[in-house]
């Protein structure tokens, strides 16, 4: 179990999908995505979601993602944030989103 305090410690931010691009050095099949986040910057991120979405289609989609992790390095890229989804039975990611389209930047809470 964490405590509120932890959870409060997490800051989970929209922001919509500005480049999407293959990630062939990545260990297992990701993109490389640049996400707005408002005024808290553009930030990147690899993720593993290309079972279910094609690139074309996560161009100005908005995404949930964890922004206050320390920079991650994959391969020869370095991760600035964690784009959450659901993980299914066969480890495809469904990404998580808001049910309609709000500012970049706001504050999941």
């Amino acid at each position: 179990m964490i405590t509120w305090e932890d959870f409060e410690k997490i800051e989970m931010r929209v922001g919509t999908v500005l480049e999407v691009e293959d990630f062939p050095e990545a260990r297992k099949p990701s993109y490389k995505m640049k996400i707005d986040f408002g005024e808290f910057g553009i930030k990147k991120s690899s993720a593993q979601i290309t079972k279910l979405y094609r690139k074309e289609d996560l161009i100005g989609k908005q995404v949930i993602a964890v922004t206050n992790f320390p920079p991650k390095q994959i391969a020869n890229f370095m991760s600035e944030c964690l784009v959450l989804g659901v993980i299914l039975n066969e480890k495809e990611v469904v990404l998580l989103q808001p049910e309609r389209t709000v500012p970049n930047g706001l504050r999941i809470a």
